[in-house]
């Protein structure tokens, strides 16, 4: 299935420099997709750590299973990862084409099967094709090159119509750092922990319980803040490894004042990256922002935005260039969270169009109508009753969303 890139798309893919002490390697191996490469290995210098988090999906796969499983150790070597099947509700079989493909890597590498994460996306319930698998990984890292990060991008896509990457570099301790990452997800988006793939490198000296703490904090403002359809993924996967390549200052502590940058450049780099996955959506044509704020927390502002940024009625709405901001009323009560309905002001496009539980006086809606003519949607929320705020990300539902996933195992 060939999809046209998304009109949301970044005009380029950025340049993504090597990151000391790791590389990369692709390959064709037709799991589901012909022509293109669909498997990727990305090889860690000894001594990296990593952190990860993961799906919460009660219905994990199996690759998921494994990382949940290796991730406390916060040392690894690999990521083995292939696209086009998830091997996800795959039982016995699923565990043993993991064990065996990462068994196959670590042979390859002279490692142990334990410094080897694996990631899958794609179909679930079809068992992954394992010695096609094996064959393909046992052939990369001949292949390994350090500036492989652009086709390792590409190689994990689905219905994916762009590769998404994202650099930062910042500082530790007055000492350069550099943070890049890449991500895959058009549909199936509604994180829970996690992206639906995501691999983020760096060239930090940072302990694994330091980097989890920085990856799950950022996870948390960034991938946990966007929607595309509301469902969570079977294989939702963010991996982030250093390298300790840098010659920065030693840390120890997550709230190490020395990590102020790096922690931002952190947070931008996921934030960024999460965003383009949603620009991405299925069918998208329009880039939706929302801010709630004066909830009575954090947690439940997140919880009304996605609220708004879930619903197929908000969603229809801007796709169909409708200021029906009556269909946001509605997905702020039915959000479960704190609300008072004679506090609730609204604003599309920085207009002011409800306030204090009803219509502004004097409302025009024509500034609306125009806003929602274009490509990217700005809506705010004044709950009114406190001081929690957030931002979600989303994109209108079109009927390509219908056409794409109708036709998607075929």
């Amino acid at each position: 299935m060939s999809l046209k890139r998304s009109p949301l798309a970044p005009k380029r893919f950025p340049t993504l420099p090597p990151i000391a002490g790791v590389s990369f390697a692709t390959a064709a191996c037709g799991i589901k997709y012909k022509g293109r490469t669909d498997v990727c290995l990305m090889v860690m210098d000894a001594g990296s750590t990593v952190a990860g988090v993961l799906t919460r999906s009660k219905t994990a796969s199996a690759p998921v299973d494994w990382c949940r499983q290796q991730l406390p150790h916060g040392r690894a070597r690999a990521i083995i990862v292939n696209s086009g099947n998830a091997n996800a509700f795959t039982g016995k079989t699923g565990e043993t084409s993991v064990r065996r493909v990462v068994e196959a890597v670590a042979a390859s590498l002279g490692c142990r099967r334990q410094d080897v994460l694996a990631a899958s996306t794609g179909v679930i319930g079809q068992p992954l094709p394992t010695e096609k698998f094996v064959q393909a990984v046992q052939a990369l890292p001949k292949k390994l090159k350090a500036d492989g990060l652009k086709d390792a991008a590409a190689a994990i896509m689905t219905t994916d119509t762009y590769p998404k990457g994202a650099v930062r570099r910042t500082e530790i301790g007055g000492k350069p750092v550099t943070i890049a990452g890449i991500a895959k997800g058009s549909g199936m988006i509604a994180p829970d922990m996690a992206t639906m793939l995501s691999f983020v490198f760096t060239d930090a000296r940072l302990p694994a319980t330091v980097l989890q703490t920085l990856l799950r904090e950022g996870v948390d403002k960034s991938f946990n803040c966007i929607t595309v359809d509301g469902d969570t993924s079977t294989s939702d996967t963010l991996l982030m490894g250093a390298t300790g390549k840098a010659k920065h200052p030693r840390i120890s502590e997550p709230r190490d004042p020395r990590l102020a940058e790096f922690r931002a450049a952190l947070d931008d780099l996921l934030s960024d990256l999460a965003q383009q996955v949603v620009r991405d959506g299925e069918g998208a044509g329009k880039f939706i922002t929302i801010k709630v704020r004066g909830a009575a927390s954090q947690r439940g502002a997140r919880r009304i935005g996605l609220a708004i940024a879930n619903s197929p009625l908000v969603k229809t709405a801007i796709a169909g260039e409708d200021a029906n901001w009556g269909r946001i009323v509605m997905a702020v009560g039915k959000s479960g969270e704190r609300a008072d309905r004679d506090r609730l002001g609204i604003a599309i496009g920085g207009v002011q169009v409800a306030a204090e539980g009803e219509v502004v006086p004097g409302y025009d809606e024509a500034p609306v109508a125009q806003h929602m003519k274009g490509s990217e949607i700005d809506i705010e929320v004044d709950i009114g009753i406190g001081r929690g705020q957030a931002t979600v990300w989303t994109c209108d539902l079109t009927h390509g969303y219908i056409s794409i996933n109708a036709d998607y195992r075929s």
